[in-house]
């Protein structure tokens, strides 16, 4: 009797953020390094830097999305109108304020071998970047997801990158 062995994908939480993790710092290392080598206002020293500065950036963007979920749980647990408005209100102005430090954070640390230039001091082009690696990531996520195997049972289905942005 020829019993066919179900193999089972299973991985725990910390290797779920591992490769959560991994993926989205490639991501973020391949964006800066098209803005770098094809946009004028990015320029990145070293391959070694912008490695540096995709995990910086990466970490600095979940303690943003840390703080700004931690003001909107407080804020829901009040009832009205007037809290859903300093909810949308305070989650904008957190993750905006976020950049501007996630900017200066980046400057800090390595000083002129990062640097966005352009309008309002690169703060421009700083924004265009941000935006475009949170689009990237997603449609890696998207990618990720629609690709799933959902009529078989022989895989525990698991999603490292189902996190909200």
């Amino acid at each position: 009797m020829a019993e066919e062995k179900q193999h089972l994908m299973a991985y725990g939480v910390r290797q779920q953020l591992f490769i959560k993790y991994t993926i989205v710092v490639l991501v973020d290392l391949t964006v800066l390094n098209l803005f770098n080598q094809y946009w004028d206002y990015v320029f990145i020293e070293t391959f070694m830097i912008s490695l540096l500065t995709a995990t910086l950036l990466q970490f600095l963007m979940q303690v943003a999305i840390k703080i700004e979920h931690y003001a909107a749980d407080f804020l829901e647990t009040k009832m009205g109108l007037t809290s859903k408005i300093y909810r949308v209100v305070s989650a904008w102005t957190i993750l905006f304020i976020s950049k501007l430090v996630i900017l200066e954070a980046i400057n800090l640390s390595f000083g002129d071998s990062v640097v966005f230039s352009g309008p309002i001091h690169g703060v421009v082009s700083f924004l265009a970047v941000v935006i475009v690696i949170i689009i990237a990531e997603q449609l890696i996520a998207w990618i990720y997801r629609s690709l799933s195997d959902t009529g078989s049972t022989r895989f525990i289905q698991i999603d490292p990158l189902n996190e909200e942005r």
